[in-house]
């Protein structure tokens, strides 16, 4: 259940990341969700250490926002050809 709950923040926090990258017209929202699950992922990993199940706390939340964004930047750069 834990496992679901992640995925369901995660795809938030990439829409939350589509709305501040201003790109949640552009790309679709799918594009946006599951590109906000990975940054948030990989965020979560390289902060933590490489450990997985710290549960959520702000921190993670934050981390994870930030994590979803930089992804939608690099994605926005590498679709488009610059960042908004």
């Amino acid at each position: 259940m834990g496992f679901i709950i992640y995925i369901v923040v995660g795809g938030i926090l990439g829409w939350l990341a589509s709305i501040v990258m201003r790109t949640d017209a552009q790309q679709g929202i799918l594009l946006n969700v599951v590109v906000g699950i990975v940054g948030a992922f990989l965020a979560g990993l390289i902060v933590s250490g490489g450990s997985i199940g710290d549960g959520i706390t702000l921190r993670s939340v934050l981390v994870s926002l930030v994590g979803a964004i930089v992804l939608l930047g690099i994605v926005n750069l590498i679709r488009r050809g610059r960042v908004r």
